[in-house]
């Protein structure tokens, strides 16, 4: 079976993470012939503003050593140079200038001018860590009782309700990216379907609103070895009449480019869709899953 592919989460340099310059993944993915590439680099509303600022509040500096204060500099950095790039490769690639805002939730300030930005063709809206604690991948989960992990991917939901409530985004970023490291990572087995009631009001509200999800692929190469979210997720959003629906590798190298992403399309047409989506201007461009 042959799919078109698509890959809407991808990360560069301007990432602290991010191990591969856009030029070097541009390159990569017109090699790779998408249909449509995304640029999403980190922007972290929790530290939107320079150190100083946390400083003079009394915050205490983060022990996750990916967070860099100042993302404020690197989005505008970011989206100028995707700007560019676009007049680069104009022909060679559908080039997308995209942001993952995480934790809009944690600093609204920051949230409101990203999601104003006109040079923006789409948004990511995604939780990577909960108020009062760092990032899901740098907790000891070993060290926590089953009623402490109920209740942080309690509050891990409540803020992404919050934040889908806010809706100023485009696609809910890697639904359950808790499980990565709860589960996949550390071997804690967790019941996610505990929290169905309330990722079904998330649902709910997406579709309503005109927004989507995406099926991350980036725990297929990790041990956790399932998307973010699985089958039986996207299933659900597709019955509370979701209609946007995107594929992300969500790489941060050009190794992971696309890596994935063949799988999530079989995914997305086992759970009722024929069409992926991505976004131009902040307006959702449909493309069939085969072809």
């Amino acid at each position: 079976m042959s799919f078109r592919t698509i890959d809407c989460h991808t990360h560069t340099t301007f990432s602290p993470d991010g191990k591969s310059t856009p030029e070097q993944m541009c390159d990569r993915a017109a090699e790779l012939n998408l249909s449509a590439y995304a640029i999403t680099d980190h922007c972290e509303c929790s530290t939107w503003f320079e150190e100083e600022y946390y400083d003079k509040l009394g915050v205490r500096k983060s022990q996750d050593p990916f967070v860099v204060y100042d993302y404020k500099s690197r989005f505008y950095n970011a989206v100028d140079t995707i700007e560019k790039l676009k007049e680069q490769y104009q022909g060679r690639l559908n080039l997308i200038c995209g942001i993952e805002l995480g934790q809009p939730t944690q600093g609204w300030e920051g949230a409101e001018e990203v999601a104003k930005s006109d040079k923006l063709d789409y948004i990511i809206g995604s939780i990577h860590q909960i108020k009062g604690h760092d990032d899901f991948a740098f907790l000891e989960y070993l060290n926590f009782t089953e009623v402490e992990i109920k209740s942080l991917l309690e509050a891990y939901y409540s803020e992404m309700f919050e934040m889908v409530k806010w809706g100023k985004f485009d696609i809910l970023g890697h639904l359950t990216y808790p499980l990565r490291y709860i589960q996949g990572e550390q071997g804690v087995k967790v019941d996610n379907h505990a929290f169905d009631d309330i990722i079904r009001e998330i649902f709910k509200t997406l579709a309503q609103n005109g927004k989507g999800i995406e099926i991350n692929t980036s725990g297929l190469r990790q041990k956790y070895g399932r998307t973010f979210p699985e089958l039986d997720y996207v299933k659900m959003f597709k019955d509370v009449g979701g209609e946007i629906l995107s594929i992300g590798s969500d790489a941060h190298r050009t190794n992971d480019l696309a890596s994935g992403v063949q799988k999530g399309s079989e995914i997305a047409l086992r759970a009722g869709f024929k069409h992926l989506s991505y976004f131009k201007n902040r307006k959702p461009e449909f493309v069939d899953i085969e072809g």
